[in-house]
């Protein structure tokens, strides 16, 4: 990599995704946050979502600092108050995209009880905890994932504490996306991220991660590649796996997987669900009829998938993921096959021979078609208004 920030700001694939200013990160060496943050940056790509749509929130600690290094909309908020602000965000703009990306000491300690009803609720989230077992930034304390005997600075002689399965908590808790990984499975952490932030629900992505400084060096258990090494051999992949079986002890078989992916209403539309059966039709969301609101959610779909083509594409061009930010959906179809040439070819031809009558009735058809959505949202407010309001009696 060139020694010239500029250039380096320029030519790197994550310029349009992470602050290059704010580069080098303050990370030790062999920590897994890095990873972690840059399979999300990759996933963010990949996902087709818009950049500009997208909020990410950090609590307190080492994962904290990642809403400062990602060039999103972002909060670096109090300690254990991620989740109720990312909440707050999601109510005020459902049209955002909102990531928690946190450790699992703000998150399951003094975060836990906003963690539980978030799941609960099923509120639109995407939460991404970076469990290294340990309070990184404030001198090693036990957390509530800290496995049983392991040493920490307030349990010198060994954990006596139970510690939490998250996916097994998050599951009883009502989430509908859950997965786990570790940090040395970068691929399965991009693919998984990517999956959450599509998925219409609280969605929930636990990565185990190497604490080198404290936790590693506490229990005399090496650097960081010592223990991607120990990730490597003590894992095991079971996808769909009762979360009641995830439990990790100290130097002990990890589970790995995607667990949970189940489908059931959001808070929002639990809230438009009651609004619609108390009010009747003319409840209206933000100034938006029901119509108008499926049209828009069809466009934002259609988008998606055609901004995905573009990076596939790009990356099957180049063999290097370019930003997603500045690829222009168009560049998704500049990809065409000789074959595919061909045919495009003669279709031309077959076009310019049509008769006029057959152009006049085509356009006939295309104008007629363009006035069909309009009919339809008209027949919507008439069928809407035709409806009487829900009169309430009393007993």
């Amino acid at each position: 990599m060139s020694t010239d920030i500029k250039k380096f700001k320029t030519e790197s694939p994550m310029s349009g995704v992470l602050r290059m200013d704010r580069m080098p990160h303050i990370w030790c060496p062999g920590c897994g946050i890095g990873s972690e943050v840059n399979a999300f940056a990759e996933a963010v790509k990949r996902s087709g979502i818009d950049p500009k749509k997208l909020v990410v929130v950090s609590g307190i600690g080492c994962t904290g600092r990642v809403a400062g290094y990602v060039d999103f909309d972002s909060i670096h908020t109090t300690h254990g108050r991620a989740i109720p602000v990312a909440t707050g965000i999601k109510l005020a703009n459902p049209e955002l995209t909102v990531v928690v990306f946190s450790g699992e000491g703000d998150l399951t300690g003094i975060g836990g009880n906003h963690l539980i009803h978030a799941a609960r609720r099923n509120m639109e989230l995407v939460v991404i905890c970076n469990n290294n077992f340990t309070y990184g930034m404030t001198g090693g304390q036990v957390t509530p994932t800290t496995p049983s005997t392991a040493i920490a600075s307030t349990t010198p002689y060994g954990n006596y504490e139970y510690p939490f399965s998250l996916p097994f908590l998050v599951d009883a808790a009502g989430g509908t996306y859950i997965a786990r990984w570790t940090s040395m499975h970068a691929r399965n952490v991009t693919q998984s991220i990517e999956e959450a932030l599509v998925h219409k629900g609280f969605s929930f992505v636990e990565i185990i991660s190497p604490c080198t400084t404290l936790y590693l060096r506490r229990n005399r258990l090496g650097d960081g590649v010592d223990m991607l090494q120990d990730y490597q051999e003590k894992t095991i992949l079971k996808h769909g796996c009762d979360t009641r079986e995830t439990n990790i002890d100290f130097q002990g078989k990890i589970v790995i997987g995607k667990f949970v992916e189940k489908r059931k209403p959001t808070y929002l539309e639990a809230v438009d669900k009651c609004a619609v059966k108390l009010v009747g039709d003319d409840y209206e969301l933000y100034g938006k009829t029901i119509p108008e609101r499926e049209a828009e959610a069809k466009a934002e779909k259609e988008r998606i998938a055609a901004r995905r083509a573009a990076v596939l594409a790009a990356e099957d061009e180049t063999g290097v993921t370019k930003v997603s930010a500045k690829i222009p959906v168009k560049s998704a179809i500049k990809k065409t096959t000789a074959k595919a040439a061909v045919k495009k070819t003669t279709a031309k031809v077959v076009e310019k021979k049509t008769t006029a009558k057959v152009a006049v009735k085509k356009t006939t058809a295309k104008v007629v078609k363009k006035a069909a959505p309009k009919t339809t949202v008209k027949a919507a407010v008439k069928k809407t208004a035709a409806k009487p309001p829900v009169k309430k009696t009393r007993k």
